[in-house]
């Protein structure tokens, strides 16, 4: 079974609301015998909202006023088995004197040794097999190697806690359909942040709040894991266990609410260009086929989940495509008309629209990483950066889209391809956007109107290309609306894209023969017709 884990980007609302449903009622939900695919919540939640005794009161719901979330604080049962640490202890032993197994051996001698549990389980089992890979691979980059004095200390803590806590949780729930749900409160010690970081690619459901905004996985600087910060800080007390009663007065809340209103990034009162320095970053919002045209419109402060937090500007955009076309074909056409005819859309009907890079840029990859990540100041201050001539702020958001799109590479890989190779490709690709949607890019106000891409392919004016969906893959990590319109329903950026990636719209008809004209060809067109109407009538 492949686990297909889509953590959510939360927001002031969603965490909440999500966080209390089951798998099935999320979006992305699909369990069969080869799949395992669902929205997961997770993350850092920072800070205190204005209505601090409320939130209080929430969280102390959640733990005790339910019973399937779990409560974890650095007060972590410290037991192991005797036959466990003497079997860790006999690995560690090896791995010194071989001056450092690699990431892959360590694992198979940690599976020699029975140390991961769950192996009744056989799905789950492999999928913690390969998590927990990764995370050594995430201690290597973040050490360089896996010698490091604390090495020992994780292995350890991560395998005893996975054998007290994860092992009763899998057993206890049926994981396709409840997830398991975790709450971490205060700080972590460094053990406790892998462990935590591993629940969390495990797919888990862990919230790890910190009322005083401090984000304890940023000691892990080659990882990204969601989060959000509310406007207020409060110093880290307990955990609530008896529930607060106390409510803050509306004269107290509306006093509280003026003062965000005036002195924070949450305002809607924003000047032009206000956030040309913050960092771009997109939220796909999934919606219906009806909803495209009201979304499209709307600018991006005004959609759902718009957010400014740490110096970003989290954008809610569509990346749909719809297939066959309506019924009623002049609704059809009319709401393409209605998107393309705008200021801020680019309409692209024949393919490939973008130009394979042939330049070997293997050497300006790697220089330009850090621990294995793109570095956005790196890329910024070589000669080979290609977008110099733009502002710096818009620099720095292109710079950090394309560390986060490469290092995700959510992209699929052709046969034989490595991952290396894809990231390699899709870093040269995100060199050489084209000129004109570039301008669109110099246009965008990320408060205000998001540029659109729509593509009409008809099946008759060439091939979508390996480029040209790389090209919009990091147009969606920069927040562009990306709508494709295919009236024939045949895959095309199906081949490279995978499909939870974009929502998909299927209409009641098929059709071969629809060809795209522009809004003044059909307005011609459209006049035409009126007259030869009006000289029928006037003969008849």
């Amino acid at each position: 079974m492949k686990f297909v884990i889509t953590p959510l980007q939360l927001n002031e609302t969603n965490w909440l609301d999500i966080f209390t449903k089951p798998l099935t009622e999320r979006a992305n939900y699909v369990a069969n015998e080869e799949v395992l695919s669902y929205t997961q919540v997770a993350g850092n939640i920072l800070g205190v909202p204005l209505d601090i005794y409320s939130f209080k009161e929430q969280l102390y719901s959640l733990v005790y006023d339910r019973k399937d979330v779990h409560l974890l604080t650095t007060d972590l049962d410290k037991s192991i088995d005797n036959k466990v640490f003497l079997s860790i202890q006999s690995i560690m032993k090896m791995h010194k004197q071989n001056n450092g197994l690699s990431v892959n051996r360590f694992i198979a001698f940690m599976e020699g040794e029975s140390l991961l549990p769950l192996k009744e389980i056989k799905p789950y089992y492999i999928h913690l097999r390969n998590t927990y890979k990764h995370l050594l691979e995430v201690f290597h980059q973040q050490h360089g190697d896996l010698l490091h004095n604390d090495f020992q200390r994780i292995i350890i803590d991560t395998v005893k806690w996975l054998q007290t806590y994860l092992a009763k949780w899998v057993n206890s729930t049926d994981y396709t359909i409840n997830p398991i749900k975790v709450i971490w409160y205060g700080e972590a010690t460094k053990s406790q942040t892998y462990f935590l970081y591993l629940l969390y690619k495990l797919g888990i459901d862990v919230l790890v709040f910190h009322t005083e905004g401090m984000n304890i996985f940023s000691t892990l600087e080659c990882v990204d894991v969601p989060a959000f910060t509310y406007p207020s800080t409060l110093p880290l007390e307990p955990f609530p266990t008896t529930k607060p009663t106390r409510k803050a007065t509306v004269a107290k809340k509306a006093s509280s609410e003026l003062d965000t209103i005036f002195h924070a990034d949450g305002t809607y009162l924003f000047k032009p260009w206000q956030f040309r320095d913050y960092i771009p970053k997109a939220i796909t919002l999934h919606t219906t086929y009806d909803e495209i045209n009201i979304i499209t419109k709307e600018k991006a402060f005004i959609r759902p989940n718009f957010n400014v937090v740490n110096n970003t500007v989290e954008i809610p955009h569509i990346f749909s495509k719809i297939l066959g076309i309506a019924t009623d074909k002049k609704s059809y056409w009319n709401k393409i008309r209605e998107i393309t005819n705008r200021e801020d859309s680019l309409t692209i009907t024949e393919f490939p629209f973008t130009q394979e890079n042939k330049s070997n840029n293997q050497f300006h990859f790697k220089k330009a990483c850090t621990n294995g990540i793109l570095d956005s100041d790196k890329m910024l201050n070589t000669n080979w950066w290609t977008y110099k001539h733009l502002p710096q702020g818009l620099q720095i958001g292109i710079a950090k889209a394309i560390s986060r799109y490469v290092d995700k590479a959510t992209f699929k890989q052709t046969q034989g391809e490595s991952l290396e190779a894809l990231q390699l490709y899709l870093f040269s690709q995100a060199l050489t956007i084209p000129k004109n949607i570039l301008q669109l890019l110099q246009k965008f106000d990320y408060s205000q109107d998001v540029p659109k891409i729509v593509l009409f392919n008809n099946g008759k004016s060439g091939t979508i290309s390996k480029s040209d969906c790389a090209l919009l893959l990091l147009l969606n990590e920069l927040g562009f609306d990306i709508i494709i319109y295919n009236p024939t329903g045949e895959n095309d950026i199906e081949f490279y894209l995978d499909s939870i990636s974009f929502d998909n719209h299927w209409l009641e008809e098929i059709s071969f023969d629809e060809t795209y004209h522009s809004t003044k060809v059909a307005e011609k067109t459209s006049v035409i017709k009126t007259i030869f109407s009006v000289i029928k009538e006037t003969l008849l």
